[in-house]
């Protein structure tokens, strides 16, 4: 939407969806421009899509890095199973089907439609993007040494 002004029908994206290991890629059609974009599953997958922006060799113009195989669905956080679940059931998967499920039920599903998104702009941080947005809701990230 911030993009284009337009609203976009849909907002699923399958082929980024699973929870596998390694790289998915979709490339997005915005306004005649071919946007790719990548997931990387685990670290293994980060490092590959890593090494190809610092060769100067990527094609995308995202990149979600998930730490864990299949994302936080398959986390530490996560309750533990015992293996006479675990072995049989596809816990990340019924996890995955699970929140894709929950998200297409919901009335608001795209963020800046939210009214509470809404009034927390309107009120606080002023306007998308923002100095005052920035620097409360963006990050960034330094080495600490271990202990």
């Amino acid at each position: 939407f911030k993009l284009t002004g337009k609203e976009k029908e849909s907002i699923t994206f399958e082929e980024v969806r699973g929870h596998d290991a390694g790289i998915r890629e979709a490339s997005i059609d915005i306004n005649g421009t071919v946007v790719n974009v990548a997931i990387a599953s685990g670290m293994k997958s980060a490092k590959v899509l890593l090494d190809e922006i610092r060769e100067g060799k990527s094609k995308y113009a995202f990149i979600e890095i998930m730490g864990c195989p299949g994302g936080c669905v398959n986390g530490g956080g996560q309750p533990v199973q015992p293996a006479a679940v675990r072995n049989f059931i596809d816990l990340k998967a019924r996890r995955a089907a699970a929140l894709y499920e929950d998200d297409k039920n919901k009335p608001i599903r795209k963020s800046h439609e939210n009214p509470v998104v809404k009034e927390v702009y309107e009120t606080y941080l002023g306007s998308y993007g923002s100095h005052k947005a920035h620097e409360i809701l963006h990050t960034s990230y330094k080495k600490r040494n271990r202990f």
